[in-house]
């Protein structure tokens, strides 16, 4: 597995500062954000500008271009996502399934969206992902099975958060093993209690949580999974640095001693 943290914790900041704090954590690689409102560095209406500077950056630092993160699914944004993924080198664009939980109409509205948006992949030679979100249409291990078994494309993969499965009211653990035939991403970040949001940046750093994020990582290495494991920590934008910092490094002390008790590492 390849160890990585999306740039997005360093939202408040530019995105060579997220490219040095990530690389001096020890990271193999990272995930660019190119999430609206959380960060600007990878703004996709200027994404022929910056991916000259996503690629001299990589290099620069060391880290190689694991994933993509933009949320949104409409067709637009998400071809200018997959041109600026191909032109900077970058295999995977993560997205979120939006809708609403537990509503039928919104579940098969999501999963057409996101066949339409895999051919799109296949065109563009990337993959996309989707994730179970709380509160959106996909959300548990039930809805990203629905997901899973009506879209077949190649170019599709499911990226697992334990912290949105954990406030689904269902065990990671268990449930990575039930999709973990379609993963190809992994967000990963731990979580204290079941409520509807991550918490505290500092409390979704890896070891903070109630997650069993070793037993997660070992399903994962026994299952065979050599994709990305990227650090998503949200809510920062506000933060110092050295807070930012703080929670990078520990997170990826964290995801070494996991990938090391089961053997990965």
């Amino acid at each position: 597995m390849k160890l990585g943290a999306n740039s997005v914790l360093f939202g408040g900041y530019d995105m060579e500062t997220a490219f040095r704090c990530i690389a001096m954590a020890g990271y193999d690689g990272i995930e660019v954000s190119a999430i609206d409102g959380m960060s600007e560095h990878l703004a996709l209406e200027r994404w022929q500008e910056l991916a000259p500077e996503v690629k001299r950056l990589a290099q620069a630092y060391d880290l190689e271009l694991l994933a993509m993160e933009q949320p949104k699914r409409a067709l637009d944004i998400m071809e200018r996502a997959m041109q600026a993924a191909v032109e900077c080198g970058i295999p995977i664009v993560n997205c979120g399934p939006g809708g609403k939980s537990d509503d039928e109409e919104s579940l098969a509205q999501t999963i057409d969206e996101l066949g339409a948006l895999s051919q799109m992949a296949e065109k563009y030679g990337v993959t996309l992902c989707v994730k179970a979100h709380v509160g959106a249409s996909i959300y548990n291990t039930p809805t990203t099975l629905r997901a899973m078994e009506a879209i077949s494309s190649p170019n599709f993969g499911i990226d697992m958060d334990p912290s949105h499965i954990h406030r689904a009211n269902e065990n990671p653990v268990e449930a990575i093993a039930a999709v973990i035939s379609r993963v190809k991403h992994v967000h990963i970040r731990d979580c204290q209690g079941r409520q509807q949001g991550p918490g505290k940046p500092e409390t979704q750093a890896n070891g903070r949580g109630d997650i069993d994020l070793v037993g997660y990582i070992r399903v994962l290495h026994q299952s065979g999974y050599s994709g990305p494991l990227n650090l998503e920590v949200i809510g920062a934008k506000e933060y110092r640095l050295e807070q930012c910092c703080a929670i990078a490094a520990e997170s990826r002390g964290h995801m070494q001693a996991c990938l090391q008790a089961c053997g990965a590492r």
